[in-house]
């Protein structure tokens, strides 16, 4: 018995019946020797039930740690595969555009590099498409932006049919945006698949009534570049000729192909005259800043947001999304960081107008030597408490494995500069990111609202929400549009709100009115429902 409870393990349903079994045979033995006094078989009998007694619970106990040990191991089976799961979730999300579904840019970065390098090696020629929706912010502003969302879901899709089978990768890179990576020999066959794109939007006869042109349909303008084209070892090249090719069209009558052309002595360099006005906008007054509200959960404005803007000097305004990449690789975005911050502090803090003031800085400004210094002095020139400043990092910058930046936000922490961190889950940064420094308060990206609208979209949201809660930062959620996407978030117990439905972009000048206006109809509005 006690070799068969103890050693052997059996079940204990096993090992009860054998165990019995043993102890009658046992006892039957016994009673059948006469010769035997009472005491001995009193006493071997005694022996005998204490044993079995002893192994039947030793048995069931092991049996019982056994089972709790199956049981562990099984958990941590689930654990290890739900953890498998959202780290590809998560992989997905930072690879994939929320709203459409295609790649999104930093998907289309890697691609890219990967197109290169075989254009390097191995000569095999691709070409870049740029592909924006034409007269998209018009679309906007008429028929709303969840019409909007609409709209570039079905353009997405149409130019996937457009493109399947050639092998290509889209994506977009950005707002109206798209890209796509083309493997082609030719112009021709650039110029063909460019067409077909073209033809599948417009064929949509999505409804544009406020087009100032003769076209009342959506419609893209396409700008193309080939890798055969541009001279070099540098693929932003291809990028930014490819984006000068979207010019010309843009430029043009729009709803065309323009595939650029080196040898074209009527090609507009455009960066070039960017750059010119990058470096006159400071002295020149082009540069401005407009600032958006912040606010908590109860309507209450809590900071705002400082954006950049360049204008020519006619007046037309310039995509901040053109201005600063270029900023960045002249280097003047140290210098126009440096503008901003003083700006912000000189035109709303200094006069307690908002409790506080976000400016977003770049990797650039973060390695420059001073940096924090800078900072430091400029709060001190006007008077202002450093915990009244936000520096907004993007999850876009890489700071993993760059001591200088880690070291950078550390001193500006230490400075009692508040750190916020920008546009997560659409950046490679991702959770390491987060765990290399910590941060007051995560921005998620706008573009997991956008897409809440379809269970797994809405799933997504929720779950991002409350990974960045773990962390133990404050929650912030940009792009807020409706009362459906705030009263959303609201259930979520998302700690900070910012988009248009609760305050657009406006001057210095007119912040506090576009402050009270919109915290008057949130009154009126709570006041209404109660």
């Amino acid at each position: 018995m006690l070799g068969q409870n103890v050693f052997f393990n059996f079940r204990f349903f096993v090992a009860a019946v054998s165990s019995t079994s043993i102890l009658l045979f046992s006892q039957i033995t016994l009673l059948h020797e006469f010769y035997l006094s009472v005491q001995y078989l009193f006493v071997v009998s005694t022996l005998y039930f204490s044993t079995y007694a002893l192994t039947l619970f030793v048995n069931w106990k092991l049996n019982d740690e056994r089972y709790l040990v199956i049981l562990n191991s099984v958990r941590a089976e689930i654990r290890q595969e739900e953890a498998i799961e959202r780290g590809e979730a998560l992989l997905r999300l930072s690879s994939t555009d929320a709203l459409t579904s295609l790649a999104n840019r930093r998907a289309i970065d890697d691609q890219l590099r990967v197109f290169w390098q075989a254009w390097q090696t191995s000569q095999r020629s691709f070409a870049v498409v740029l592909i924006d929706v034409d007269f998209f912010k018009r679309y906007n502003d008429c028929y709303g932006h969840q019409k909007g969302d609409t709209c570039l879901v079905a353009v997405a899709k149409a130019m996937v049919k457009a493109v399947e089978g050639e092998h290509c990768v889209l994506g977009r890179f950005g707002g109206e945006e798209f890209i796509l990576l083309v493997p082609a020999t030719s112009r021709k066959n650039i110029a063909a698949i460019a067409e077909s794109v073209r033809h599948s939007v417009e064929d949509l006869q999505i409804p544009h009534e406020q087009r100032p042109d003769q076209s009342h349909v959506v419609t893209v303008s396409i700008g193309a570049a080939l890798s055969d084209d541009i001279p070099g070892s540098k693929f932003e090249r291809l990028v930014t000729e490819a984006d000068r090719a979207l010019y010309n069209a843009k430029n043009g009558n729009r709803n065309c192909v323009r595939i650029f052309d080196r040898n074209d002595p009527n090609q507009l360099d455009v960066n070039e005259n960017i750059a010119d006005l990058l470096r006159t906008a400071e002295s020149r007054n082009l540069v401005s800043l407009v600032y958006q509200p912040i606010r908590d959960r109860s309507g209450r404005v809590v900071a705002v947001e400082a954006l950049m803007r360049l204008r020519t000097p006619s007046g037309k305004s310039i995509s901040p999304a053109v201005f600063i990449p270029l900023a960045e690789q002249m280097g003047l975005i140290v210098q126009l960081g440096r503008w901003a911050i003083r700006t912000a502090c000189r035109e709303l803090l200094v006069g307690q107008l908002v409790p506080a003031v976000s400016v977003n800085v770049s990797a650039l400004q973060l390695r420059s030597p001073g940096f924090p210094l800078s900072v430091a002095a400029i709060l001190t020139e006007f008077g202002v408490a450093p915990q009244r400043l936000i520096i907004e990092v993007t999850e876009g910058l890489q700071i993993e494995g760059q001591p200088e930046i880690v070291q950078s936000i550390q001193e500006l922490r230490l400075l009692g500069v508040r750190i916020w961190l920008d546009d997560f889950g659409t950046g490679f940064a991702g959770l390491s990111c987060v765990r290399e420094v910590e941060f007051d308060a995560v921005k998620i990206d706008r573009s997991f609202l956008q897409a809440s609208s379809t269970p797994k979209g809405a799933e997504m949201l929720r779950g991002i929400v409350d990974l960045v809660r773990g962390t133990g930062s404050q929650v912030l959620m940009e792009g807020v549009e409706t009362q459906e996407q705030r009263d959303i978030l609201l259930g979520l117990q998302v700690d900070l709100l910012q988009g248009f439905y609760l305050g657009r972009p406006a001057a210095a000048a007119d912040m506090m009115p576009a402050i009270a206006h919109v915290a008057n109809a949130a009154f009126l509005e709570r006041s209404l429902s109660a």
